[in-house]
């Protein structure tokens, strides 16, 4: 489904599950997950395989069909681990190359685009696209979507052809839950603008910093010219400080209601004085946000989304500089949860949307011609079709 105003899925929140999965069903997974991938690629090709996976409601028919938790955090890390191992082996044939995982393993991702792109024989730029694709995800859905949920899982998904899906989950370990982010390079235009493949989640949040959403659009040109120019970034810095000395925060004259409090109170601007350019040796005392601006304007970035990418760019510092440019510009983030529908088809009555006949025939449609296309025995196509048919 593509990205729009209307309808709009690619986060879908879940219980945050402890423990492993038993290796009998595993073993089980990995069969059934070989079986359906290889009939879903042979009869429809590696991009819409790759498209299927960046749907969140098809992965989840897809994950609960192996017979795992269906709404348990596990449901992702499971189910793509066991894609993994079911592809092991047959990536050349099926055009389908799985990169990273959980944890650790996550982190390996440029290590193992690296190793299939030789393998491959793709270009220099063809890998450094995919690369930067899988390294902008991460940093988005981390740093410019601070909703709380920490990543922790990354799988970056890619064909010869240069199509790529990332499905990614971050843990909120206070509400005991996790939330599943879906990427589709052919939905993506522009990663630092609505770039998900759609979102649904069971639950929002009153209030998440974030800077995909079109209305930010003004913030984030501003944050890029204050960093462009640091010296005045950094005299404003130094104002916003005065504040915490008893100044009132009306310092562009904005509006005394918008600024009787503003969240620019609560960022610790301080940094150690080695860390400082020279015009500013006194200005502060202690901590890392001034370090990493510092080391953002010493690279130039010509772009929101080199800015992003830039080494030690977190989420505070992304957030103090994005506040800032708020007090100077009187340009806003947005405080919107990206979440928008909680329900994977919509509902009946038309709320919160009328289902999606069409959607949700394909899903179905997919899953039953891949189990009658592959090699299980008859008895075991007639239990998966059964499931399919217990799923919707």
């Amino acid at each position: 489904m593509t990205n729009n105003s209307a309808v709009v899925r690619s986060i879908a929140t879940f219980t945050l599950d402890t423990g492993k999965c038993p290796p009998w069903l595993f073993k089980r997974m990995v069969r059934l997950a070989r079986v359906i991938a290889i009939a879903i690629i042979e009869e429809f090709g590696s991009e819409e395989f790759l498209r299927r996976l960046a749907d969140p409601v098809w992965f989840q028919s897809f994950g609960t069909l192996l017979a795992f938790d269906w709404n348990a955090s596990g449901l992702t890390t499971t189910t793509l681990g066991a894609l993994k191992v079911a592809l092991r082996g047959l990536e050349k044939d099926l055009n389908v190359f799985v990169c990273g995982g959980k944890g650790r393993v996550s982190r390996k991702t440029p290590d193992e685009i690296l190793f299939w792109s030789d393998k491959l024989g793709l270009s220099q730029e063809s890998y450094e696209n995919l690369v930067k694709a899988s390294k902008l995800s991460a940093k988005v859905d981390n740093t410019l979507v601070q909703d709380g949920f920490v990543l922790y899982h990354h799988n970056f998904i890619f064909d010869r052809q240069g199509n790529w899906v990332v499905v990614q989950q971050g843990m909120n370990t206070s509400l005991s839950k996790a939330r599943r982010y879906h990427w589709f390079s052919k939905s993506v235009k522009d990663f630092v603008e609505l770039p998900h493949s759609g979102i649904q989640s069971e639950a929002t949040l009153k209030q998440v910093f974030n800077l995909i959403l079109p209305e930010a659009k003004k913030n984030k040109e501003g944050l890029l010219e204050l960093v462009k120019e640091k010296r005045e970034l950094f005299y404003e810095i130094k104002r916003i400080q005065n504040l915490k000395t008893g100044y009132q925060l009306n310092l562009l004259e904005l509006s005394e209601q918008d600024f009787s409090f503003h969240p620019i109170e609560l960022e610790n601007f301080s940094l150690k004085e080695k860390f400082l350019p020279a015009f500013l040796k006194e200005a502060f005392s202690d901590s890392r946000v001034l370090k990493a601006i510092e080391m953002a304007a010493s690279k130039e970035p010509k772009s929101f989304e080199s800015l992003v990418l830039t080494r030690g760019i977190g989420p505070k510092t992304i957030r103090a500089l994005s506040l800032t440019a708020e007090l100077i510009f009187g340009a806003k983030p947005s405080w919107e949860d990206p979440v928008r529908y909680s329900y994977a088809f919509g509902g009946k009555d038309g709320v919160p949307y009328p289902v999606e006949r069409k959607e949700y025939d394909k899903i179905i449609e997919v899953l039953e011609l891949a189990i009658k296309k592959s090699k299980l025995s008859f008895s075991e196509k007639n239990i998966a079709l059964y499931k399919v048919e217990r799923l919707f």
